[in-house]
C-alpha cells in the first residue's frame, strides 16, 4: 500500500489517473484505492496494491478528516466550484460569524445526506453523474452520514474555512450545500483537501510520481485494529489453501483475525465456532 498526495485545483488529475501512475510505478495493474477524492479536490489517497487490493473492504467505515471552504451566496449545478452557477444570492452579507457557527453546530452527529446528482451513485445500474451531464433531472435518496466534527476555521464572507471529520460515503460537497440551505443563502464547496484517512495522515503521504514498488508499505496497517494471531508452519500452508485452522487454547477472539505468519500478514479469518476460517488471503502459496 501507498500514501498519496493528490494534488487538486481546477486542473487537478482524477483519483483513477493517481491510481494509473502507481500501476505504472509498480508494474502491475491490480491497484485500487480506499475512497475517491473530486479532481478538484486535493489530498491524501490510500493506494492498495496487489492482493492487497481484497483489504479495502475492512477499512471501508474508516473516518476521514478534511480542511475546506464553503462560498456562501452561489449555488452550483455540482455543488463545488466546478459546477455551473444555477442561483445567487447576496443573503450571506446579512450573516454572521455566529450565525455560521449555530449552523455547523446542527450538522455534528449523524444526518440524512441526498448525494450530490454529479455523484457516481447508481441510479437503475448506471452513474448519476452521467444521467446528469445528459441533462437529466437527478435526485438521489438522503442516506445516513455522520458528522464527528465540524468546526468554523475562519471567517471572511463569502468565505467559510471549516475543519470537518466525518464516516465514509460523507460528501462534502452536499454538506457545503445544505450549510449554505440552512443559512438562507445558498453554497458551494470552493475547496477541499483531504488530511486524514482512518490513521493515515496526508503529512506521511507522497506526491504520485514519488511511489516506486521497494516504497510500498506493508498492507498489514490495514488490518492495525482487528486481534491478531501467529500462525506455525502447518497452519499458514492450511489457511493459504484456504482450509480453517483451530482457535487454540484461551483465544478470546471473535469475528475478524488477522493471521501472520513470522511477521508477514498471511490472510484475514473469521472465526466461526472454534476455527478461523480464511476469508481473504494476501500471499500467494
Amino acid at each position: 500500500m501507498a500514501l498519496v498526495a493528490k494534488p487538486g485545483g481546477p486542473d487537478g488529475p482524477t483519483s483513477h489517473d493517481v491510481v494509473d501512475t502507481v500501476r505504472r510505478a509498480v508494474g502491475t495493474d491490480r491497484v485500487g484505492h480506499l475512497g475517491t477524492l473530486d479532481p478538484c479536490a486535493a489530498g491524501l489517497l490510500v493506494i492498495v496494491v496487489g492482493r492487497a487490493t481484497r483489504l479495502a473492504p475492512f477499512a471501508a467505515g474508516w473516518a476521514k478528516a478534511y480542511d475546506g471552504v464553503i462560498r456562501l451566496g452561489t449555488t452550483t449545478a455540482t455543488d463545488d466550484a466546478t459546477g455551473a452557477t444555477v442561483a445567487t444570492s447576496e443573503a450571506w452579507r446579512g450573516v454572521d460569524r455566529a450565525r455560521v457557527e449555530e449552523a455547523l453546530a446542527a450538522f455534528r452527529g449523524a444526518y440524512d445526506q441526498r448525494p450530490p446528482a454529479y455523484s457516481a451513485v447508481k441510479v437503475a445500474g448506471e452513474r448519476a453523474y452521467r444521467r446528469a451531464r445528459r441533462g437529466e433531472g437527478v435526485v438521489l435518496r438522503p442516506r445516513r452520514v455522520e458528522v464527528t466534527a465540524l468546526e468554523l476555521e475562519s471567517f471572511a464572507p463569502p468565505d467559510v474555512g471549516f475543519r470537518a471529520t466525518v464516516s465514509g460515503g460523507t460528501y462534502l460537497r452536499s454538506l457545503a450545500r445544505d450549510v449554505g440551505e440552512a443559512l438562507g443563502c445558498g453554497a458551494h464547496l470552493a475547496t477541499l483537501t483531504r488530511t486524514r484517512v482512518g490513521p493515515f495522515r496526508l503529512a506521511d503521504a507522497v506526491a504520485p510520481d514519488g511511489v516506486t514498488a521497494h516504497a510500498l508499505r506493508d498492507p498489514a496497517e490495514l488490518v492495525r485494529d482487528l486481534p491478531a494471531r501467529e500462525l506455525d508452519d502447518a497452519g499458514r500452508a492450511a489457511v493459504v489453501h484456504g482450509r480453517p485452522v483451530p482457535v487454540g487454547d484461551g483465544a478470546r477472539e471473535t469475528g475478524n483475525v488477522a493471521l501472520f505468519w513470522s511477521g508477514q500478514l498471511v490472510a484475514v479469518a473469521e472465526r466461526v465456532g472454534e476455527v478461523l476460517k480464511p476469508r481473504v488471503v494476501v500471499v500467494e502459496q
